[in-house]
């Protein structure tokens, strides 16, 4: 059962751990050389902005008073190249930047794919695909900016405190203090606001998955939408998410302002005190020029705090969203090589089934204590009840899933302790769903071998019918399809990846209900083409039609979590139990 549907809030499978954060440092290494010297542009950059105020006040209290031009003109040539100097500087760290937040996003990104790759059927049996999908592009790419230029930002912003410290008491240290004095009041509305802050950007987080995931599968199911006249109904599901998370969003970014807008209502209190300061207790000990000085400081010194507060506000949203990606990232790869996994070698096609017993959950077996075994070559149909277990038997033989107990074994290898790719590599699994990717009917077709010549693709698809109504499209093989194959009817979509799996020539070939939505017509011909295909291969074959499966070598019929009965087809209409009644209940 999956545990998240679009109108259930996914929960944490662990609280946020700081570990998360370092877990990111794999990708930052990646780019630390860059990001060092990017580090050193804006430092650069950053002391020659601290030069100017100082240039304003001894302009204001020394050159002006003097009437020294000449100096005046250095002075004012010094402060417009510092001006320009700064506005390359940063230029040149933007480029750098930009760079370093896509190789951030490029890399995080080919990490989650390749391990989304690698994650058993149950993990998508869980979870909509469209709360995994959010994951990969969205997700990232709100973290990649605050792993980039926030790291760099928040060394940028504590130096420049520093700098600035410094020359606001080079300047006057009895105003400098008046500036830190507000410190302490920012410090304690952000500690103060912390946790709620985490907590709406989880809601954001949340409510955007949800609503990715409802529109994911609203497009796929659209034309039973239409179907069904649900127009309306689904509107106002999609209206009521849209809300839910404009009404969070508003909420997290309200928290957000309420530290960003402390900043400046603060930074102009400690300006009016420096001017209060300066004209009414402290002068004329300090001057006009001084006052200016401070003054242009403290604007200075409460811009980093302001960007601090930003960069803090980023990063409860970017711990959202990290908390999400490595969830993802740390979900364990239970369908993987054993340590000491061997390589299947080319096999004859033997299948043995020891005491199997498997349950997708723990709330109910499924296959309990089942044992059988086919010999090379043997054809196999699998019949029974729906919900009985006949795609699970092929499942758990293309090992898609690991069992709870007993044995699974290819020419006497127990499969859980080979190569997955050297099983599979070996094996024609054409599952119920008949899948077809965006691109030409070659490429479906190839997805199956991809080094196979245009002479087999022709041939598996004419052994299918495949080549039929290919012939007739204006482009044949090269005709783009669209995504899902929407254009095709469903006999076609059956058909071309009928072809795609008789192309990898395996030893052991699965139909999953490969001819279900084939017309009568059609089916005689893949009859025929299955005839000639499966000789000398180990086939499973579970299909709908029980006259597909008639001239099988064995039938089985599975129920009660186990295999009821076995054998030819005359055997077990003579024996009249269970596949009798199936087999005459279907012809009348």
């Amino acid at each position: 059962m999956a545990r998240n549907k679009f109108d259930i809030d996914e929960k944490l499978e662990s609280e946020f751990s700081f570990k998360h954060l370092k877990k990111s440092g794999k990708y930052i290494r990646m780019f630390s050389g860059r990001m060092v010297l990017a580090l050193f542009l804006l430092l650069t950059s950053s002391f020659s902005t601290m030069l100017l105020p100082l240039i304003t006040q001894h302009i204001l209290d020394i050159t002006v008073p003097n009437k020294d031009m000449k100096e005046l003109i250095i002075l004012s040539a010094i402060y417009i190249s510092l001006v320009v100097l700064m506005l390359l500087l940063n230029m040149a760290y933007h480029r750098i930047m930009v760079k370093v937040s896509q190789g951030i996003v490029f890399h995080m990104r080919q990490d989650l794919y390749e391990h989304l790759q690698k994650l058993p059927f149950s993990y998508y049996d869980d979870r909509p695909h469209g709360k995994i999908l959010v994951r990969v592009v969205q997700y990232i790419n709100n973290v990649s900016d605050m792993l980039s230029n926030g790291i760099l930002g928040v060394i940028l912003e504590v130096f420049n405190l520093i700098f600035i410290t410094i020359f606001m008491f080079i300047l006057d240290s009895r105003l400098a203090w008046f500036v830190i004095a507000g410190l302490p009041v920012l410090l304690i509305i952000i500690l103060a606001t912390k946790p709620a802050q985490r907590k709406a950007w989880q809601d954001v987080s949340n409510k955007n998955s949800n609503l990715n995931a409802y529109l994911q599968e609203s497009i796929n199911g659209v034309k039973i939408t239409q179907t069904f006249t649900r127009q309306e109904k689904n509107y106002s599901i999609f209206t009521n998410l849209c809300e839910a998370a404009r009404k969070v969003w508003i909420k997290a970014v309200y928290i957000g302002n309420f530290i960003g807008n402390s900043v400046p209502i603060i930074s102009r209190v400690v300006a009016s005190m420096i001017y209060i300061g300066g004209i009414l207790w402290l002068s004329p000990a300090v001057t006009f020029g001084t006052i200016m000085g401070m003054t242009s400081y403290a604007d200075r010194f409460w811009q980093p705090i302001s960007n601090l507060a930003n960069i803090y506000n980023n990063l409860i949203n970017t711990l959202a969203y990290l908390e999400r990606i490595f969830e993802t990232l740390d979900e364990p790869v239970v369908i993987e090589d054993v340590p000491d996994a061997v390589e299947l070698p080319p096999i004859k096609g033997d299948v043995e089934f020891r005491n199997v017993v498997f349950s997708y959950d723990e709330s109910k077996i499924i296959l309990n204590n089942v044992s059988f075994t086919v010999k090379a070559g043997e054809s196999v149909a699998l019949v029974g009840p729906t919900g009985a277990g006949k795609s699970t038997v092929v499942n758990l033989l293309s090992r898609f899933y690991n069992l709870n107990s007993g044995q699974i074994l290819v020419d006497g290898y127990d499969i859980s302790k080979i190569k997955l790719n050297s099983l599979r590599s070996q094996m024609g699994i054409m599952l119920q769903d008949s899948f077809i990717f965006s691109g030409t009917v070659d490429y479906n077709i190839r997805y199956g071998k991809q080094d196979a010549t245009e002479e087999e693709i022709i041939a598996a698809s004419e052994a299918v019918h495949v080549h039929d109504f290919v012939k007739e499209m204006k482009d044949g093989y090269n005709t783009e399809l669209n995504e899902r194959g929407s254009r095709l009817s469903q006999g076609q979509k059956q058909l071309i990846s009928f072809a795609r799996t008789l192309i990898s020539d395996p030893r052991i070939l699965v139909l999953d209900e490969a001819t279900s939505s084939i017309d009568t017509q059609t089916e005689v011909y893949v009859q025929e083409g299955i005839a000639r295909l499966l000789e000398g291969r180990t086939s499973f074959i579970i299909a709908h039609r029980l006259s597909t499966i008639r001239n099988c070598d064995k039938i089985m019929y599975i129920d009660n979590q186990n295999i009821v009965e076995a054998g030819t087809h005359d055997e077990l209409m003579a024996k009249k139990g269970a596949y009798y009644a199936l087999y005459t209940a279907r012809s009348h």
